[in-house]
This record gives structure tokens, C-alpha cells and sequence, in this order.
């Protein structure tokens, strides 16, 4: 995966699969202290991707915690004997638990959904006279907010509308993904091929900006800073189209589940 930290700090295959088989069979701490510190990159990229990063709104060490919790929560409960990579079954631990944290959050109160409106209705205005340009402080002076509030305010949004389409794309915990996989459930396999047709349709009728953000982000799993950088934009800029698509995807989706 794109995005993902330099591996040669990580163990070799084989020292894993000794220290898994260790721990497994003993309850060995230090085996698995030696696991999660192996895989604690994902969390780090996990948290990374769901949450912009400005240096006045940053609950970065908050959502790390969390991650690392639902790290350990994985490999307590992983078996050796799922025909499925424990990476694939933490990053689903892993993002469960920062979701957790998120939705215990007010990221949408009445009045934050009215300054969203807002600031989302400003940014278009002020890029279609200036495309290609940073107008983040346009954006606040117009509205008479600190610059810093606009990108909290920004931040908030995307976490909002992202637990809302994680909560649409998926309804099942690691363990029921692993059985339907294992058993190859037909109805798990029907619902989701129809929830790849349904966001395929809607990322093939985006304007071509918003479907470049979302083919980076989740094709190429590209943070929303290395995004920003090739788009020439602010990081602020792609964090309010990746939670616009977001929140239309949401939509598409919850008719189907």
C-alpha cells in the first residue's frame, strides 16, 4: 500500500510466524509486545488517513490510542488458522476502534452543520474565481473566522461524514468478515458486489477534482497531505471534497443496505 511507513524496521515472515506460534501457544508478553510493536505502523497510517492534521485542531495521540487498543484487541483475538493476513483483519480492529471513538464525539451539532454549509458554499465560490489557488484565508475573512477555525471546522466535518459512510459500507464486525469470506456466503457476496456497482456509478459521475481525490485516497491509499501536493491545493481543500464525496457515496449506499 501506498502511504504505508518504510518496512525495513518490521520483522522478517519467518521471525513472525515463530513469535505468533509462540505467543499463541504460551500467552508469552514479550512475544506480544514484539507483535504490536511490529505492526504498529497501521495505526499510525490508519489515523493518518481518517484525520486531516492542522496545527491548531490535532487529536492525533487521541486516535493513536485508540488504534493501538483495538490493535491489541486483534491480536488477542486473531487464530492462526483464518485463511486471511492479519493485517487485513487488524486494519478492520483497528479502524472499529477509532470509529468508536469518534461517534462517542458531537462532530455534527446543528449549528457546526450550518458553518459547514457555509464554508463548503465559500470555498466554491471563491476557487471558481481563483482555480488552482490556495483561498483557505479568502474563505475565513469572508466569513470572519479565524483561519484555524475554518480548518477545525473542516476537520469535524470529514469526521462526521466519514463514520457515516463507514456505518453504510459496513454492518459486519472482523470476525462475521472472516466467517463470510471462510464459508464464501452467498447473500455477503451479492450485497457487496452491489456496493462496488453503486460506488463505482457514483465516483464515474464526479467532476474530475473529486474523483481524483477519491481514486488517490482509496486506490491509491494516498494520505490527504500527498494528495493536496500533487493537486496544488491545501490539505484543508482536499479534506472538504474527499468529506462531500463522502457524504454523497453515504447516501448512494444507504439505499442499498
Amino acid at each position: 500500500m501506498t502511504g504505508l511507513s518504510d518496512s525495513k524496521d518490521r520483522l522478517s515472515p519467518e521471525k513472525l510466524t515463530q513469535l505468533w506460534e509462540h505467543y499463541k501457544l504460551t500467552g508469552d508478553i514479550d512475544s506480544k509486545n514484539e507483535i504490536l510493536l511490529n505492526y504498529g505502523y497501521l495505526v499510525k497510517w490508519i489515523v493518518r488517513r481518517m484525520m486531516p492534521k492542522y496545527n491548531n485542531y490535532n487529536e492525533y495521540d487521541d486516535l493513536v490510542s485508540c488504534g493501538m487498543l483495538g490493535l491489541i484487541d486483534a491480536v488477542d483475538k486473531f487464530e492462526l488458522k483464518h485463511e486471511v493476513k492479519f493485517e487485513t483483519y487488524a486494519v478492520t480492529r483497528i479502524r472499529g476502534e477509532i470509529l468508536d471513538y469518534m461517534r462517542s464525539q458531537d462532530w455534527a451539532s446543528p449549528s457546526l452543520r450550518k458553518k459547514i454549509s457555509a464554508i463548503t458554499a465559500a470555498f466554491e465560490t471563491f476557487e471558481s474565481k481563483n482555480p488552482g489557488k490556495p483561498v483557505d484565508k479568502d474563505v475565513a475573512d469572508s466569513l470572519g473566522m479565524p483561519l484555524e477555525q475554518v480548518h477545525k471546522i473542516l476537520s469535524q466535518s470529514h469526521m462526521f461524514n466519514l463514520v457515516n459512510f463507514e456505518d453504510a459500507l459496513s454492518s459486519q464486525n472482523p470476525e462475521a468478515e472472516i466467517r463470510s469470506q471462510e464459508e464464501n456466503a452467498p447473500e455477503e457476496e451479492l450485497l457487496e458486489k452491489e456496493k462496488k456497482q453503486v460506488l463505482a456509478e457514483v465516483i464515474d459521475s464526479l467532476p474530475e477534482k473529486e474523483r481524483m481525490v477519491i481514486t488517490l485516497y482509496y486506490y491509491e491509499g494516498l494520505l490527504l497531505k500527498e494528495i493536496a501536493d500533487m493537486l496544488k491545493v491545501t490539505e484543508s481543500r482536499v479534506s472538504q471534497i474527499h468529506s462531500k464525496v463522502l457524504a454523497k457515496m453515504r447516501t448512494k449506499l444507504e439505499k442499498v443496505v
